[in-house]
């Protein structure tokens, strides 16, 4: 399930990944795509084959998009919950057989080297652009104010949550208000800041909010130093080796020992200390309270 395992791409992995082909990619000349998963292009204005020839000169991130920028040129990805690259010093120069294999994107560089695009399960959701302008990608243009710009005070945080009557759980992970934060570092934020996800995000007092930005930014930094240097292969590891209640129902809270609790979702699910949030009660499990209708 998407809350169990922690591995869904978010800002720090995303950053790492950024940083990672930065450091392999930028300065090599991109010779070919392969595209094995038409579904997962998602513009059709300018065809992969337009990224041929060019050099790869720098990488950026975008919220939870990473972006290869192939002189002016961008190769614009979303990973979804189900996505990730995956690195090859040297690729196959066949072209791979379209399938119903994970393989989307198979992205080639000038000496020999290059990574795939892949997505695992049956719902495929990872999305890629071809694109002269990020700004151009629609889910880019609605990104809220990114979750590490340093404009995002306790003063600006405060005056995005006051208009919204969500939960606070849902308020953190929406990327047209904040960009970056997703299922599992909400949890770990909300974790350290000692609130409920449940909390209404307008009614946070002062010293909520002040908790609340600094959970957020420690956090988060300090997953990005974690994740910057590690091997494409290793981030999802690390993100799990680093999370204290997101995806550990049943085990020991490390700050106060209690046990972490869960309330499931259709399609995902949140992790919560009862001791260090709720005052101790436990929350309901919308799933069993079905169970028991």
């Amino acid at each position: 399930m998407f809350g169990q395992t922690g591995g869904v791409p978010e800002l720090p992995e995303v950053e790492a990944l950024a940083a990672f082909l930065r450091e392999r990619a930028v300065g090599r000349v991109l010779t070919r795509i392969d595209v094995v998963a038409i579904s997962a292009l998602k513009t059709v204005e300018l065809p992969p084959s337009a990224l041929a020839g060019l050099e790869v000169t720098d990488t950026a991130r975008y919220g939870k998009f990473l972006d290869l920028d192939v002189s002016g040129v961008h190769l614009v990805v979303h990973l979804a919950r189900a996505g990730w690259l995956r690195w090859g010093n040297t690729l196959p120069d066949a072209p791979p057989r379209p399938g119903n294999g994970p393989l989307a994107l198979r992205v080639h560089l000038d000496n020999g080297s290059g990574f795939d695009l892949t997505e695992q399960g049956t719902q495929k959701k990872l999305a890629a652009y071809v694109v002269h302008h990020v700004g151009e990608i629609p889910g880019v243009a609605r990104l809220g104010i990114d979750a590490l710009d340093p404009e995002l005070t306790v003063e600006r945080l405060g005056e995005l949550l006051r208009d919204q009557g969500s939960q606070l759980k849902g308020a953190l992970t929406k990327q047209t208000l904040i960009a970056g934060i997703g299922n599992a570092y909400s949890d770990e934020i909300l974790h350290t800041a000692r609130l409920s996800p449940f909390t209404i995000a307008s009614r946070l007092t002062n010293e909520e909010l002040t908790r609340l930005h600094t959970a957020l930014r420690t956090i988060l930094r300090d997953a990005v130093d974690r994740s910057i240097g590690q091997q494409a292969a290793t981030l999802k590891a690390e993100k799990r080796s680093g999370l204290r209640v997101h995806g550990r129902t049943g085990l020991p809270c490390p700050v106060c020992g209690d046990t972490v609790r869960e309330v499931a979702f259709a399609s995902r699910s949140l992790q919560y200390c009862p001791t260090c949030q709720t005052g101790g009660r436990p929350l309901a499990d919308r799933r069993l309270s079905k169970l028991l209708k």
